[in-house]
C-alpha cells in the first residue's frame, strides 16, 4: 500500500514537470519494458521497435491523465499502454501494403487486398480478443475488492425502464462528482447518501442496485475503453467519452 502511495505521490509530482516525468519513465522502463513485451510476445528491442517508443509515450500519457479516482496508476498505466499498442497495430494493418493491394497475386488475377483480407481481419480479432480479456481480467479483479461479481452485476441489473432510467441519472451525477468517487474508491462502498441528495434518485432504489451500480462506476473511470464501448451501445442516452 505504501508503495502505491509513493507512486501515486511521484505520478502528481510529474504532472507538470517534464525533468520529474522523464525521470519516473526511466525509473519504470523495466515495466514499460514488460508491457510492452505482453504485446509483442517477445522482448522489445529498443531503436528497432516502434512499440516501445509508443509505450513510453501512453506511460507519460498515463502521468497526465491519471487521477486517485482512477485506481493504481500501474493499473491504468498498463491499460493504457496495450490500448495505444492495438491502435498502433491496427494502423499498421490499415497502411502496410498499400501500395500493391490492387496487384494480381496469381494467374486467376485475385488481388494482394482479397488474399491479405482474410489474414489481417483474423489478426485483429486476436488482438482484440486478448485486449477485451485482459480488461474483463482486470475488471473482476477490481470488483473482487468491492464483494461485487459478474454474475452479481447480471442479477443485480434493473429489469424495468423506469429503474434503469434512475439508475442512469445517477450514473450521470457520479461521473460528474469526483469526490463522490474518490469516496468510492476509498471506502470500497458506494456512497448512496451523497448519491441520493445529489442526484434525487431514491435511496432504496440505489440499495436494491448497489453492485449494478459499483460496477458502472467502476467502468466508467477506469479506462475500460473496450467494455465502455460495449456498454455504450447498451445504456442509451448514457456518454461512454
Amino acid at each position: 500500500m505504501k508503495e502505491e502511495h509513493d507512486i501515486i505521490q511521484q505520478v502528481y509530482g510529474a504532472k507538470e514537470d517534464v525533468q520529474a516525468a522523464d525521470q519516473l519513465i526511466g525509473d519504470y522502463m523495466p515495466f514499460i519494458k514488460a508491457e510492452t513485451a505482453k504485446f509483442l510476445k517477445r522482448p522489445p528491442i529498443e531503436g528497432h521497435d516502434d512499440e516501445l517508443s509508443i509505450a513510453m509515450i501512453a506511460f507519460y500519457e498515463a502521468i497526465r491523465g491519471y487521477s486517485r479516482m482512477r485506481g493504481a496508476f500501474l493499473s491504468y498505466a498498463s491499460m493504457l499502454i496495450r490500448s495505444r499498442l492495438i491502435d498502433h497495430r491496427r494502423k499498421e494493418q490499415r497502411h502496410s501494403h498499400q501500395l500493391s493491394l490492387s496487384t494480381p497475386a496469381n494467374e486467376e488475377e485475385t488481388s494482394l487486398e482479397d488474399t491479405l483480407a482474410d489474414e489481417r481481419n483474423h489478426q485483429e480479432e486476436l488482438i482484440m480478443r486478448d485486449a477485451t480479456r485482459a480488461e474483463i481480467q482486470e475488471l473482476v479483479g477490481q470488483m473482487k475488492e468491492f464483494g461485487v461479481q459478474l454474475s452479481d452485476v447480471a442479477d443485480n441489473c434493473p429489469k424495468q425502464q423506469r429503474t434503469l432510467d434512475a439508475c442512469r441519472k445517477a450514473l450521470q451525477y457520479a461521473r460528474q462528482t469526483p469526490e463522490l468517487l474518490e469516496e468510492l474508491l476509498r471506502t470500497r462502498r458506494l456512497p448512496i447518501g451523497q448519491l441520493t441528495a445529489g442526484s434525487g434518485v431514491e435511496r432504496k432504489t440505489l440499495e436494491r442496485h448497489r453492485k449494478y451500480m459499483i460496477a458502472l462506476l467502476l467502468i466508467y473511470t477506469n479506462g475500460y475503453e473496450i467494455i465502455r464501448g460495449h456498454l455504450k451501445q447498451v445504456l442509451k442516452g448514457v456518454t461512454a467519452g
